[in-house]
């Protein structure tokens, strides 16, 4: 299931494809790393209506996806790194990851950018362990 340099690249329809040359994640024997994922539908490939709220919740909903196609899963998550296109949406963002990471919240960076892939809002990535009951 490795390959020769101990990773497997991961990938789920129920989360956007790439829009670049990377892989949705990267699992190790023991981590995930997952790309970063915006408010993308991923039936549209477009953006979700309804600001940073909606966005922050489908860049969520993605990230659930892809760590689940990896064996792991949002409870499993050790890090997160939060690109905001503006800090002014903190507040916004922050309202709708609590939703994700009800207790015992991962460690987390965020940081404002000067602009995110195809015009986002919010752009999330994370790394997560392998669940302890895992498919290999």
């Amino acid at each position: 299931m490795y390959t020769t340099e101990g990773k497997k690249i991961v990938s789920t329809e129920k989360a956007p494809k790439a829009i670049g040359p990377y892989s949705q994640a990267i699992r190790t024997e023991s981590l995930v790393f997952t790309a970063g994922q915006i408010g993308l539908n991923p039936a549209t490939m477009e953006l979700v209506e309804g600001g940073v709220t909606a966005q922050t919740r489908q860049a969520l909903t993605n990230l659930k996806h892809v760590l689940e196609a990896a064996d792991s899963g949002l409870n499993f998550v050790v890090k997160t790194t939060v690109f905001l296109q503006s800090m002014d949406d903190f507040a916004a963002m922050n309202a709708v990851y609590a939703e994700f990471f009800p207790e015992n919240p991962p460690a987390r960076s965020t940081v404002a950018v000067a602009a995110l892939p195809k015009g986002a809002l919010v752009e999330i990535e994370c790394v997560a362990l392998l669940s302890p009951i895992h498919g290999d």
